[in-house]
């Protein structure tokens, strides 16, 4: 147990973990300037303006160039994973959201007087515009420079 313990030691981790803390910080506060109504579920919902995912990733890829070096394969590493988890919360998590308000939509629609199809709906926001995935992206870069170890 007490090495697992030494994780909190881990700076990078510790910073990536910051910056998608920052994001849903970041979403709650939006939502509430945009509707004027706070909701402590945007901490734990995917969506939404920025990018926590992108916020997290980028911010791990940048701890990691300013602690290895940017030429290191541990940079690379990070980077093409960074890359795969913002491809992802552009394309296919969005796909995936679109798909699930049509198919909400279809239901209400075509099963209006079947009470057995009444359940929960599909959970449409589930990926991200490319100016979320770029704004958690800044984030993350941000947050990884401000809480960079003078190494």
């Amino acid at each position: 147990m007490q090495d697992f313990l030494t994780i909190f030691d881990n700076h990078i981790l510790i910073v990536a973990l910051l910056a998608c803390l920052t994001a849903q910080i970041f979403k709650v506060l939006f939502e509430l300037i945009r509707h004027r109504k706070a909701s402590l579920r945007g901490l734990t919902e995917t969506g939404g303006m920025p990018s926590s995912h992108s916020a997290l990733v980028a911010a791990l890829a940048t701890g990691v160039g300013q602690v290895k070096g940017w030429s290191s394969t541990e940079f690379a590493i990070a980077f093409v994973v960074a890359v795969i988890v913002m491809y992802d919360a552009l394309g296919i998590r969005q796909a995936a959201g679109n798909h699930a308000r049509i198919l909400n939509l279809m239901t209400a629609e075509l099963f209006n007087d079947h009470p057995e199809f009444s359940g929960d709906r599909l959970k449409e926001l589930l990926g991200h515009t490319p100016l979320q995935v770029l704004a958690g992206s800044i984030l993350g870069v941000a947050v990884s420079w401000i809480a960079s170890p003078a190494y």
